[in-house]
Parts: C-alpha cells; sequence; structure tokens
C-alpha cells in the first residue's frame, strides 16, 4: 500500500511538473517592436516648469510631440511644441516653444545605457536680442531607475548675452514603489556662462501613475532662485504640477 502511495505521488508530480513546462513553452513571446516607430504625445500641465523655472508664469499649458525611431539602431528624431509667456515678459514677442531634437540611444551592457543627441529650442519671431533660440548637446548614461544628464549649448542660453557654452547637469530616479506609482526625484543644476546670478539649483518630488486611458502625474518643484521674474511673479518658487498625459 505504501508502494502504490508513492507511486501516486510520483506521477501525479510528473504530471504537475509536464503541465507547468507545457504552459511555460506556450506562453506567448513578448511582441516585437517594428524596426520602425512612429509615437504621438499631447498633455495638459497646469505650470510649465523647465529646470524648475516656469515657462508660462504659472499658468497652465497645452502640449503636443511626435517621435520617429529606427529600433535596430536606436537613432530617432522627433518635435515637440506648447504654448509660453516668458518671452513677451521679457519684452520679445512670440508665445510658442517649438523643439527639434535627434540623437541616438542603446545599451552599454546589462547595466548602462546611454542617450546622446542634440536639441533646438525654437521661439517662433521672438525678437529678442540676443535671440532665445537656442541649441544643445547632450548625453545622458542610465543604470536601472537612475541618470544622470548634461547638457551644453553651444549658443547663447535662451537669450542670455555672451551664454555660450552654458551647462545644465541633472540627475534623476524613477522607480515603481506601489502598484504602478512612480516616485520621481530629481535635482540639476544650470550654470549660465558668464552670468553667475541667473545660475541656481532646482529639484522635483513627485509621482505618476499610467491610468491606461491617460498617465497622471503630481509634483513639488522648486528652483533657489529669484531672478527669474514674470510680471512680479517669482518664476522658480515652490510649486505644485498637474500632468495629464497620453502616448499614442
Amino acid at each position: 500500500m505504501k508502494m502504490t502511495k508513492n507511486l501516486t505521488l510520483i506521477a501525479a508530480l510528473t504530471l504537475a511538473f509536464a503541465s507547468m513546462a507545457h504552459a511555460e513553452e506556450a506562453a506567448p513571446a513578448p511582441e516585437a517592436k517594428p524596426d520602425n516607430e512612429v509615437t504621438y504625445n499631447a498633455a495638459v500641465v497646469s505650470d510649465y516648469r523647465y529646470r524648475g523655472i516656469s515657462q508660462t508664469r504659472l499658468k497652465p499649458a497645452l502640449q503636443v510631440g511626435a517621435d520617429y525611431v529606427n529600433n535596430p539602431t536606436g537613432f530617432y528624431v522627433g518635435t515637440w511644441a506648447t504654448n509660453i509667456k516668458w518671452v513677451k515678459d521679457g519684452g520679445g514677442d512670440g508665445s510658442i516653444e517649438w523643439d527639434i531634437y535627434g540623437g541616438k540611444r542603446g545599451a552599454i551592457n546589462d547595466t548602462f545605457s546611454y542617450d546622446v543627441g542634440g536639441l533646438y529650442y525654437a521661439y517662433p519671431s521672438n525678437e529678442l536680442h540676443p535671440s532665445a533660440n537656442t541649441f544643445e548637446l547632450y548625453g545622458q548614461i542610465s543604470a536601472g531607475p537612475f541618470s544622470v544628464k548634461y547638457s551644453h549649448s553651444t549658443t547663447n542660453l535662451f537669450g542670455f548675452a555672451d551664454s555660450k557654452n552654458s551647462g545644465y547637469l541633472d540627475a534623476q530616479f524613477n522607480n515603481e514603489v506601489y502598484d504602478g506609482y512612480v516616485l520621481n526625484l530629481h535635482v540639476g543644476h544650470q550654470n549660465v556662462k558668464n552670468n553667475g546670478a541667473a545660475s541656481y539649483t532646482d529639484y522635483k518630488v513627485g509621482v505618476t501613475k499610467d491610468f491606461g486611458v491617460v498617465s497622471v502625474a503630481l509634483a513639488a518643484v522648486y528652483a533657489d532662485t529669484d531672478a527669474y521674474v514674470g510680471k512680479g511673479k517669482n518664476l522658480g518658487k515652490t510649486g505644485a504640477v498637474l500632468t495629464i498625459s497620453k502616448t499614442f
């Protein structure tokens, strides 16, 4: 009787492992990405903060963009646009920021990845002197949820005189902490060449959740400077920023 029970147990275990192996074999493989991929994005933000400084005088913004990537090589190009207020507040004209960028991203090894490229910030008809139009080269290294990025201007930076070769260094941590909620931490330092009073450090603490239909992000943002003012408002003061976005 004992031998019969053992044989029955062995047979049952054998069938169980066979079923598990079959289930693993039958599991669908991850869907391969196409060689050429185009995505679009749109967002509404309560305040467009860039590097901690409000670009819309603490007011909302509507933002849209499009991206193309060649997945086998990692080469990509994209464009993005938003409404702004700071150019007019600075005595110029125009209420649009239009960005054009391109670069290459990929894996260095099993731990580290990279992203290098260039980004042109265009402010049509800005009429500022020097012009607000800016070009930066950038490079980023990532490891899991951590990333460090450096951006270097090859032109004057956003209308500051004699500011060529300004740099922005930032570090980020983005990691899921609970049931799809992603913690977003950021610290960055903007050095404005030959304009020390305009240099500053900015911080962000936030959380993002993708609900499928849209992604929602809420963050507290601050820049330790009072040099950026729009119609009497400190554009770097601590503030909450709500973002509702969709990529499709």
